[in-house]
This record gives structure tokens, C-alpha cells and sequence, in this order.
């Protein structure tokens, strides 16, 4: 089994790399074959809008690390993607990248209804936020990070098999219940 773990939070040691960390060590452990890319070191230039690609299903701009995420994507069984959240979303970095790859996500009927590319593959997501627990659920805060992620996977075919939550981390790193819990929803694929 093929795992791409795309970590979209720009912290290079905090929480979310702490449980993406944990789930690739897990995976690893059970011979499963682990791509990671951490998306605050692409070069991803933003989409402009153009539309050509929905046509061509190639984007028209130079390639980046944008096409090679989406190697990566088309080649994995299990995408598992960790999002902080910002502003009861996702961060401006990780929607450029999936901005950029809509056409190899989800393509298009002729009449304009959207079709799922990546049917009957899983994923698993990953978020945190600031707000304590449970106010960060009550509040939809790291809920909306993960559900503007699910939004995107969702179009895109994917079947979000977990969920993971960590409120409060201003004051605290993800422990070992929350790594426990990550380690898991891999052991459940």
C-alpha cells in the first residue's frame, strides 16, 4: 500500500508534524510504502484562474512542485493530509497547492457536473488549532479546517476514513493519547 503524507502546516517541528510523524512511523512499521512532502518547502506559484486546464487537464503554467504533488497524489492508495487550523480553515499554502492541482483531482462532464478522479481511495486528516478542547469542536474551529479538506477530497473521490482534532495547542504538544490515536487510524486501514 502506497501512503502520501502531506503535511500542511508551515511549523517544521510542531504539532502536526508530531502526529504526521507518528502515522508514517506507523506505516513504515507495517511495510507500507510512505511518500512525505511538507508543503511550506514547495515552490508552488498561485493559480490564476484561467480555466484551461479544466479542458487540457494539464495546467498551463511552468511546472512547480504543484505536478509533482499530484504524482505523488495519482500514485498513493491512502493520502493522509495535517492542516492547523487558520481563520476556521486550512492555511493559504496548502489551498494554492490544491488550487493549482484541481484538474488531476476532479475533472468534468461535458455538462459541467464534477467527476471524482481519485474513486475509491482513503484519507485520513489531521488538524489542530489554538482553541481548547472542546470549544476548538463547538466553535468549528479545527473542524473547519477539516472541513474544507474534506470538501476538496470529497470532489475528488477520496473516502475520509478518520479524523483527528487536537484543540488547545497554544499551551500543550500533541501527547501520547493523540499520537496513540494517530497510530491507530493507520492500524485501521
Amino acid at each position: 500500500m502506497k501512503i502520501l503524507v502531506v503535511n500542511g502546516s508551515p511549523r517544521k517541528d510542531g504539532n502536526i508534524f508530531r502526529m504526521l510523524s507518528a502515522m508514517k512511523e506507523e506505516a513504515e512499521a507495517k511495510g507500507f510504502e510512505v511518500t512525505s512532502v511538507s508543503v511550506s518547502g514547495l515552490h508552488v506559484v498561485p493559480c490564476t484562474g484561467c480555466m484551461t486546464c479544466r479542458s487540457r487537464r494539464e495546467c498551463v503554467l511552468p511546472e512547480d512542485d504543484a505536478q509533482r504533488v499530484l504524482r505523488f497524489i495519482r500514485e498513493c492508495d491512502v493520502l493522509v493530509v495535517g492542516a492547523p487550523c487558520y481563520w476556521g480553515n486550512i492555511p493559504g499554502q496548502l489551498k494554492v497547492l490544491f488550487d493549482r492541482i484541481v484538474y488531476g483531482m476532479m475533472g468534468e462532464s461535458s455538462s459541467g457536473i464534477p467527476e471524482p478522479l481519485h474513486k475509491g481511495k482513503k484519507a485520513i486528516l489531521v488538524s489542530t488549532c489554538s482553541t481548547p478542547f472542546p470549544f476548538n469542536i463547538w466553535f468549528s474551529q479545527s473542524q473547519g479546517a477539516v472541513r474544507a479538506l474534506r470538501e476538496i477530497l470529497k470532489w475528488s473521490g477520496f473516502k475520509v476514513v478518520s479524523a483527528i482534532q487536537l484543540g488547545g495547542t497554544r499551551k500543550r504538544q500533541a501527547g501520547e493519547k493523540e499520537l496513540e490515536k494517530c497510530r491507530r487510524a493507520i492500524r485501521k486501514l
